[in-house]
């Protein structure tokens, strides 16, 4: 028997277990124990700007989950500035204007990374109970823009039951529509033409594909591993990239599978990855290369520990190791560098970025933000 048969039976014989946990603390995410991090370095000596400077381009935008804010952060030097948006921000996204568009617990916060000033905090039409903290609070959690710019989609979280994907108007700064969606939507991704929404449910097993036009919603099972073991199982989706190449959807498993799915036929199928590690965010540098971050191993020696997956267009891909258990990843405008955020959703989480050279492998850990999770480069 080889070890991935092995490790495939020991997943589905300890998922009752993993369901019968979740069921008992109504939860709906990853389960288990993380393993602790190496403690993040020293805090950074970098000046603040002056509150009239306007923002050199090239920082990076990182949303503070363990804080009201984000952080504006300079990849050399660390946090030069932070502006409070809301309640445990999660994701964010950057328009060409400038304007940053942060899913926070409390609604979307708009920001002018120019200057750096929230203009606007916009509510949920959704109610999502108490404004909490944590990995299961309720409100906006990945969130996309059209590539127009003219909406914001922000998938919204609702505690105990399935979620919503809020549409903001971004000239008039309000909600227009909600439509039904998955349990937990970690990710939101908008096809090149605008056309499509694509919300990933972590705790369903699925992609809700939204029409821009009609909100029309249609739902894609994306279980390689199955879905038996329900909430309790940690073989869930977490974030996708839209390939541009052919539309299709990339969503990675475990440091094991990629799903590879058609969002206009619903099809799927299944490519082999290398890392064997709990894999969460992803992103695609400029030349087509896939980007994945892995979290480690969900129970101690089953798989490896934290890592970053250089993925070619081919498949080849280069694993790079990391200290302690990472989030999420940008790229630079150039594609040689990763900006991998320490924030993590769940224990064992950093109060930094770890900066990759995409040639080499090097890394460098950078003290920046609070929890950071998601991140942009401006």
């Amino acid at each position: 028997m080889n070890r991935r048969t092995r490790d495939t039976r020991t997943r589905t014989r300890t998922r009752g277990a993993l369901a019968a946990v979740a069921a008992a603390l109504l939860l709906g995410a990853c389960a288990g124990n993380a393993t602790p991090a190496p403690p993040a370095p020293a805090p950074s000596a970098a000046s603040p700007l002056p509150d009239t400077a306007p923002t050199p381009q090239g920082l990076l935008l990182t949303a503070d989950f363990g804080a009201d804010t984000v952080s504006f952060v300079d990849p050399e030097r660390g946090t030069v500035a932070s502006v409070t948006v809301g309640r445990s921000p999660y994701g964010t996204a950057l328009g060409a204007d400038g304007r940053a568009w942060v899913a926070t617990a409390e609604g979307v916060a708009v920001v002018d990374t120019r200057t750096r000033v929230r203009t606007a905090l916009i509510p949920y039409r959704t109610g999502t109970g108490p404004v909490t903290d944590g990995e299961y609070r309720g409100g906006g959690m990945g969130i996309a823009l059209s590539p127009d710019g003219a909406h914001a989609y922000v998938g919204v979280n609702v505690p105990g039951t399935t979620g919503v994907l809020e549409v903001l108007d971004t000239a008039r700064n309000e909600v227009t529509a909600a439509v039904p969606v998955g349990r937990r939507p970690f990710d939101v991704d908008v096809s090149a033409d605008g056309a499509e929404a694509y919300v990933t449910g972590h705790d369903s097993f699925d992609v809700t594909v939204v029409a821009a036009d009609s909100l029309r919603a249609r739902r894609i099972e994306v279980a390689p591993y199955g879905t038996e073991g329900g909430l309790g199982s940690w073989l869930k989706p977490h974030h996708a990239v839209v390939r541009p190449t052919d539309g299709h959807l990339l969503l990675p498993f475990e440091g094991e599978r990629l799903a590879v799915v058609d969002p206009r036929t619903g099809r799927t199928r299944i490519e082999p990855m290398t890392a064997d590690t709990h894999q969460h965010g992803a992103a695609l540098t400029p030349d087509g290369r896939l980007l994945v971050v892995g979290t480690g191993a969900v129970r101690p020696g089953d798989g490896k520990g934290p890592s970053l997956t250089v993925r070619a267009p081919d498949g080849a891909e280069r694993v790079y190791p990391l200290q302690g258990p990472h989030e999420d990843v940008a790229v630079s405008r150039d594609g040689r560098t990763a900006y991998v955020t320490g924030g993590y959703t769940r224990d064992g989480y950093w109060n930094g970025i770890t900066v990759v050279d995409l040639d080499t492998g090097a890394t460098r850990r950078l003290a920046a933000g609070a929890r950071p999770l998601g991140i942009a480069v401006l």
